[in-house]
């Protein structure tokens, strides 16, 4: 089984689309995972709907709501949905994402094929409708710590990990900007090789007003990544910072 873990914080306006998109998957051994972070709007009662539907067919543990109570951000909300899973395989996506109808299938089969414990996909930028804008991000077949450090393509609605190799303390997210990438670099520093499959599986909604389409924060969370958490020195954070943002102006245009 596949455990998709799904932070929520007001994402009403676009939930429905992203709990569709897990529902349509043709891969059907998945059990979603929604953790609403303090929500003020309506994606809880929006949630529901689809909890409701699924208990009427007899799966009530085929989507699950939980609440983290605090408020306290996406790391805690998606370490909260790590600690609750009980697939074999951990997922990840975000409340404003859409992954195509043959994601996890293609995933699954290429993760298993390869016999790794990390692999990531390829994406397509969309419109804050969700619809895809042909500006696709290729991934390379394999990624390691020194590599990733220059260049941020995981995104995280494509990661996958297999929790048969990897341990739930491993992938838990620490509490600092771009705590996602942060995890990425943790688990490949720890010795592992992301793998990539190079088809654009998922569809990552740019969203006016949200942080990752701030360039301006973008740059003050990498840099503290290298110098806050990584501890690189102001020479080595210089060196991967260039072929950060060239690799990020890439992936844009």
């Amino acid at each position: 089984m596949i455990s998709v873990v799904v932070p929520v914080h007001n994402a009403g306006r676009f939930i429905c689309d992203t709990i569709r998109s897990v529902i349509s998957q043709e891969y059907q051994d998945w059990e979603l995972i929604l953790v609403n972070d303090h929500s003020a709007d309506d994606s809880v009662e929006k949630i529901r709907f689809f909890i409701e539907d699924y208990e009427k067919q007899g799966q009530p543990e085929k989507i699950r709501l939980l609440d983290t109570g605090d408020g306290k951000g996406a790391a805690n909300a998606r370490n909260v949905g790590i600690d609750a899973a009980r697939g074999r395989y951990i997922a990840f996506l975000d409340a404003d994402d859409i992954w195509e109808p043959e994601k996890l299938r293609m995933q699954l089969e290429f993760q298993e094929k390869i016999g790794k414990a990390f692999t990531f996909t390829g994406y397509e930028f969309a419109d804050e409708d969700g619809v895809g804008i042909d500006r696709i991000v290729r991934v390379p077949l394999s990624i390691n710590y020194s590599q990733a450090l220059k260049n941020t393509t995981i995104f995280t609605s494509t990661v996958m990990f297999d929790m048969n190799v990897l341990s739930k303390e491993q992938i838990h997210m620490p509490e600092v900007p771009s705590e996602d990438t942060a995890t990425w670099w943790k688990v490949l520093k720890s010795g592992y090789s992301a793998w990539g499959l190079d088809r654009p599986l998922t569809l990552y909604r740019r969203s006016s007003g949200t942080l990752s389409s701030n360039k301006k924060v973008a740059i003050q969370r990498i840099w503290n990544l290298y110098r806050n958490v990584e501890h690189l020195s102001l020479v080595k954070s210089a060196w991967c910072f260039i072929f950060y943002a060239v690799h990020a102006v890439g992936r844009r245009i």
